[in-house]
């Protein structure tokens, strides 16, 4: 049953094929979603992003560069969405970015306020600030309201050593959630975070002392493995269409459940 037919939905944040935005991406598409797609600036990363949108196999996709901390990206995303787009119906927001030097093992009390306030800006604020854009076109027409979404982890909540300023940033991401759902949910637009499980990634790569995560997470998980790209893929579906029009403001755990053990 295809959930999302008619839908529109731009993903913000497919580094390569094992991506949570790609796994989400590929999820929304086999539910009959439209999909468009930003990249980061630059003719590497714009190829590394084409080579993934190219397994979903969709002709002459929408495309364009963005650069998280740029307010003359973000602006020029959003108009020319408007331009080809009747409406925006759900933001995939699957960014995060921290200075690697301070992502080791007894690096956070040496983080320098540049790096910090970095972290922050990318990770945190330009949910806000895509959410402000995405607002108008997400109440055009006579049917209001959609889905905003955005990816946090574990170590948001509780000490991940080695995540350190990351950590910090995906609190704030997850504070900025709750306070857009209520602003936002005048115009029946829910916002929500799924925060993913351990996924071998490019962003999890640059984290100290992730190298042996996965081999733990097996053993504690209540369900004896780790999280599959799917797994989320799935829950971003379930945000994204009217199954959860009652849900908003929440952080969802996708990990095998994970977050419920304490030792």
């Amino acid at each position: 049953m295809a959930l999302l037919t008619g839908k529109l939905a731009l993903i913000v944040g497919i580094a390569n094929e094992r991506s949570y935005a790609f796994h989400i991406a590929k999820a929304l598409h086999e539910h009959g979603c439209q999909l468009a797609f930003t990249h980061l600036p630059g003719e590497k990363n714009e190829r590394r992003t084409r080579r993934a949108v190219d397994e979903l196999a969709i002709a002459d996709p929408f495309m364009l560069p963005m650069e998280a901390g740029s307010d003359a990206d973000m602006d020029n995303v959003f108009a020319k969405l408007a331009e080809r787009f009747e409406r925006l119906d759900t933001l995939v927001h699957s960014i995060a970015f921290a200075d690697r030097e301070w992502l080791a093992i007894g690096k956070f009390a040496d983080t320098p306020r540049q790096a910090y306030l970095q972290a922050i800006d990318i990770s945190s604020y330009s949910l806000l600030a895509m959410a402000k854009r995405a607002r108008p076109l997400m109440t055009r027409g006579t049917t209001k309201g959609g889905s905003i979404m955005s990816m946090s982890y574990y170590g948001g909540d509780k000490v991940v050593p080695g995540y350190n300023v990351m950590g910090v940033a995906k609190a704030a991401l997850e504070c900025t959630s709750r306070y857009l759902a209520w602003e936002l949910g005048a115009d029946n637009i829910r916002v929500n975070v799924i925060s993913g499980g351990y996924l071998r990634t490019l962003a999890s790569s640059a984290v100290g002392g992730t190298d042996k995560m996965g081999d733990e997470v097996e053993k504690r998980a209540p369900l004896r493995r780790n999280v599959e790209g799917g797994d989320v893929g799935k829950t971003a579906v379930y945000l994204a269409s009217d199954l959860a029009s009652g849900v908003s403001g929440e952080t969802i755990y996708v990990d095998c459940g994970v977050n419920i053990v304490g030792v």
